[in-house]
């Protein structure tokens, strides 16, 4: 271990110090009636300074107030298991059956099976020293004695997951320090991945829906490219697959802007998941992805049945060559997202897959573009850096769009001209809002006009958003909201 990592050790270990005493924990009382003897008695369980937490045969389980420091040991602990074994670690923080007051965690090896026994000692050892400089002294000595390089090591991954215990919430926080984190919606239809914050930024970095179509279409692009190379053998490689990107108008515009200079062939429908899907069906390979984290990716059975019958002509001239390794690949991801409308389960596996085939993680991933400034005020989740503005209207049907709502309000008359006028959207006057971009379209559950802007900083797209609801509001509302 190098000086730096000596230190990050010593000043985040001090955040979560081991549960001190003496001090009663209310959930522990319990009053129980003895029916033989006709009396209550109390058990008190008093937890000392000198409590000795052990890794069970569930891993380490207790009253959930007395687990942070755990949890963010454990979080180090699963750093060198997965440097020596070179995979992927789970950790999942639950009790099980027991009561909601006790929480835990366990660790998982990449078997699926629970840590190795040969490590218990360790996590125990580990989980109970005194204080900072005790827990660096053993974590140094344990690396060395298993030669673990962890001084320039490269990054490792391990997946985070909890329980719906209350307390969950508090211990993620203790054992996700370096960690990418996935959110799912309540009925997992919808993904979307984060960057824990550092500690000295309460920021999260959100990366939305708009990120993951893009590692997507780069992964399968890729795939394509390579399967699609001149190779020696008899079969029919002359099928040109048709790979199509399908957006609504709402994802941030940088978002729009990268996909096309990848060379991809970007298309855009209404809003709604039944209009993607819809397009998307209508290619060999269709991915659409709405900023909020819904979407997954479809393949024609026309095009699965051709490359079923390529993959089996280059097993049988050149297996493992680097066009065979594309088509099982593009096969894999076909069996493995589900090509229903939504399930963000099967996407966050595929995600997972394509950061380690390209030995990204979630920064390199996150940066593959710069969203524009923006913000957003006002109804449903639609990805960060963007403002929406509600209008209310005495009839949102009034508006009538054309283009997929990203270009034109067709009614009524006159609004799209006062718009493209507020917008600078003309050769005979200057840019009033560098990379401005605005429109409106009827929302589709509220007797409102939705109002979307976004421009090169964070002023410029309020100021354009509020000056556009202005305008649909003395076209046909009665005061805007």
């Amino acid at each position: 271990m190098n000086k730096d990592q000596r230190s990050l050790l010593l000043s985040s270990s001090s955040r979560f110090p081991p549960p001190q005493g003496p001090h009663f924990s209310p959930s522990r009382i319990f009053p129980f009636l003895s029916t033989e003897f006709g009396f209550w008695f109390v058990n008190f369980e008093m937890l000392t300074p000198g409590v000795k937490l052990s890794y069970g045969t569930a891993g380490f389980r207790a009253d959930a107030s007395i687990l942070q420091s755990t949890l963010y040991r454990v979080g180090i602990l699963a750093a060198p298991r997965a440097l020596k074994i070179q995979s992927v670690i789970g950790l999942m923080i639950t009790a099980s059956h027991n009561k909601v007051s006790d929480n835990g965690v366990k660790v998982a090896d990449p078997s699926g099976g629970m840590l190795s026994q040969d490590w218990e000692p360790f996590a125990d050892t580990l989980t109970n020293a005194r204080d900072p400089q005790q827990l660096v002294h053993l974590i140094a000595e344990f690396v060395e004695n298993e030669k673990i390089a962890v001084d320039g090591a490269k990054s490792v991954e391990i997946l985070l997951a909890r329980d719906t215990r209350s307390s969950g919430e508090s211990l993620v926080e203790a054992a996700k320090q370096l960690f990418r984190c996935a959110s799912l919606d309540g009925d997992a239809d919808r993904l979307v991945y984060f960057i824990v914050p550092s500690r000295s930024s309460n920021k999260i970095e959100l990366v939305d829906g708009d990120k993951i179509l893009s590692l997507f279409a780069i992964f399968i692009k890729e795939q394509l490219s390579i399967l699609s190379k001149e190779i020696d053998v008899n079969g029919n490689n002359d099928y040109q697959c048709r790979l199509g990107i399908v957006q609504t108008a709402y994802p941030n515009g940088a978002s729009m802007d990268y996909l096309k200079q990848l060379g991809l062939e970007v298309t855009f429908t209404p809003t709604g998941v039944k209009y993607l899907h819809e397009k998307a069906a209508k290619y060999d390979i269709g991915i659409y992805f709405e900023a909020n984290g819904h979407g997954t990716i479809l393949f024609s059975e026309h095009y699965l049945r051709w490359l079923e019958t390529r993959t089996t002509e280059l097993a049988d001239a050149f297996k493992g060559s680097e066009q065979h390794k594309a088509a099982l690949r593009i096969l894999a991801v076909s069996e493995l997202i589900n090509q229903a409308v939504g399930d963000a389960l099967s996407g966050v596996l595929l995600v997972e897959v394509i950061l380690k085939h390209m030995g990204w993680s979630i920064q390199r991933w996150n940066e593959l573009y710069q969203d524009l400034p923006s913000r957003q005020l006002k109804a449903s989740f639609l990805g960060h850096l963007s403002i929406l503005w509600s209008v209310k209207v005495m009839d949102r049907t009034a508006v009538v769009t054309e283009n997929a709502e990203t270009v034109a309000a067709v009614t009524p008359p006159g609004i799209q001209e006062a718009i493209d006028a507020e917008t600078g959207f003309s050769l005979l006057i200057a840019v009033k809002y560098p990379r401005g971009r605005c429109f409106i379209r009827p929302s589709g559950t509220e007797d409102v006009i939705r109002v979307y802007a976004e421009a090169s900083t964070q002023n410029a797209a309020d100021s354009l958003a509020k000056s556009v609801a202005k305008l649909v509001d003395q076209f046909l509302g009665f005061g805007s909201s």
